[in-house]
């Protein structure tokens, strides 16, 4: 048992996309070595119908997979080949882009406007950059839930946790994907895979991801689970958090209690060329798709 000590901590930007939609970027258009395979994770949060409501009209995507998981108000999504559908409260949807797709995604608030949502990108290895486009939409009472002893929640989209495997399945960087939700005051450690590039973004709470070992602050305000807690080593909302390599995670929950999305994969290790929503191994592909967009081909007919 190796705890993964925190290597680096980072706080989500403000920025703007589509035709106008409010969002922060957690991470995204930087170093792609640095969260190998994934490349990029906003969070798409806002009470005003005015911040969101233009949403994402229609753009290409190729040689890489979008998650969007959806927590309030909902999602229509529509692309280049005919397909349609809605994604409500705790859905997600999986789209292996692959050899080239157009698509939108117009955001609805809910009753009170509220719209919130995650959109993360997943990179493909080069056997499979040219694959055939797919779908998979899960709706959020198809996503197992696991309620521990101490009231610790986690919903598992992909992969395996705890003995549960989630719905999302036939994804080239065999990633986890966890929603967890911790009580006030509880220490929980977390297995992961040993050597995945593993992040944790945090996005309501607070909470410390340092293991007993580590040396704690002066101004002591908890006790949790026997051991102090600093409150000023809390890592609060909209926090980005990496990892370094072990096989698990410890994680104290602050005085409200945590939630945090807690992702991670394999590293692809292949060159990156990348321009917007298409990611490709050399600049001769890269520009090849910018051909394709020009004159029509960039939707495969044998596709």
């Amino acid at each position: 048992m190796t705890f993964r000590p925190v290597k680096s901590t980072a706080t989500a930007q403000p920025t703007m996309e589509g035709a106008g939609v409010h969002l922060h970027r957690v991470f995204g258009f930087g170093d792609p070595s640095e969260s190998d395979p994934f490349l990029l994770l906003d969070d798409f949060r806002n009470d005003d119908p005015r911040a969101y409501e233009r949403g994402f009209p229609w753009h290409p995507h190729r040689g890489i997979e979008t998650i969007t998981y959806v927590l309030e108000g909902e999602v229509e999504h529509g692309d280049s080949l005919g397909n349609q559908g809605l994604l409500g409260p705790g859905s997600v949807q999986w789209m292996t882009a692959g050899s080239g797709i157009l698509h939108q995604e117009m955001p609805r608030g809910n009753a009170a406007g509220q719209m919130h949502g995650f959109q993360l990108w997943a990179n493909l290895p080069s056997s499979e950059k040219m694959t055939t486009p797919r779908y998979q939409d899960i709706m959020g009472t198809d996503i197992p839930e696991i309620t521990d002893d101490d009231g610790t929640r986690i919903r598992i989209i992909t992969g395996q946790f705890w003995g549960t495997k989630g719905p999302v399945d036939g994804i080239a960087a065999n990633p986890l994907y966890l929603d967890v939700s911790i009580p006030p005051d509880t220490r929980k450690t977390l297995p992961v895979d040993t050597y995945a590039n593993t992040f944790a973004y945090v996005f309501a709470g607070a909470c410390s991801f340092r293991d007993a070992s580590d040396p704690v602050g002066i101004r002591v305000e908890k006790e949790v689970a026997g051991q102090e807690l600093n409150i000023r080593d809390l890592t609060g909302n909209r926090t980005l958090v990496r990892f370094d390599t072990g096989n698990e995670i410890a994680v104290r929950s602050g005085p409200d209690g945590v939630r945090f999305l807690l992702v991670s994969g394999q590293p692809i290790q292949e060159p990156v060329a990348w321009h917007g929503p298409i990611v490709m191994n050399t600049q001769e592909e890269l520009m090849q798709a910018m051909r394709d967009l020009q004159n029509g081909t960039f939707i495969r007919a044998d596709h």
